[in-house]
């Protein structure tokens, strides 16, 4: 069977960037378990995917703009230490939500502290990157009614409700 839209679709991979360091891996784990077609992935990637079978392998680099996007410097902002209130203790790396300018919300992580001055980035931390995939194809089946009007898959590696 091959890989199309609302096909549930399990991947083993491993993700590293231009350095060759590994950001991310399936390796020792339970495959990736997706939608096909329902943006549950990168776009990269899943477009690579498309039309591929169980058993194949393949090496996939996904430019930023197909993966988290350009790195933006308008998402990065300085906010006084005060807008974290209840917060006793701010470390570079926290993450938080926070409002985003279309009015949803956004995850933002602290990447500097300076005195009462917290410097914080909404960009997804991959953002800009090149995101090299090295990636084998599980298994594929057809996705249930249910998981396409949900979007997601349910199950061993999917979704639970």
């Amino acid at each position: 069977m091959l890989i199309a839209a609302n096909k549930a679709v399990s991947i083993d991979y491993t993700l590293t960037n231009d350095a060759g360091e590994v950001i991310d891996s399936s390796e020792g784990a339970a495959p990736l378990v997706y939608l096909h077609g329902a943006s549950n992935i990168i776009r990269g990637l899943e477009k690579a995917l498309e039309g591929k079978q169980a058993g194949d392998e393949l090496n996939v680099s996904v430019e930023p703009e197909e993966a988290y996007g350009e790195f933006s410097p308008e998402l990065v902002a300085t906010l006084n230490r005060s807008m974290f209130e209840g917060v006793d203790e701010l470390e570079v790396g926290m993450q938080f939500h926070a409002s985003a300018p279309d009015g949803g919300m956004q995850i933002v992580t602290i990447r500097e502290l300076d005195g009462d001055d917290v410097i914080v980035d909404g960009n997804h931390p991959l953002a800009g990157q090149r995101l090299n995939f090295k990636v084998k194809v599980v298994s594929v089946r057809d996705a249930s009614a249910e998981e396409v009007a949900h979007g997601h898959i349910h199950g061993e590696g999917g979704h639970h409700h």
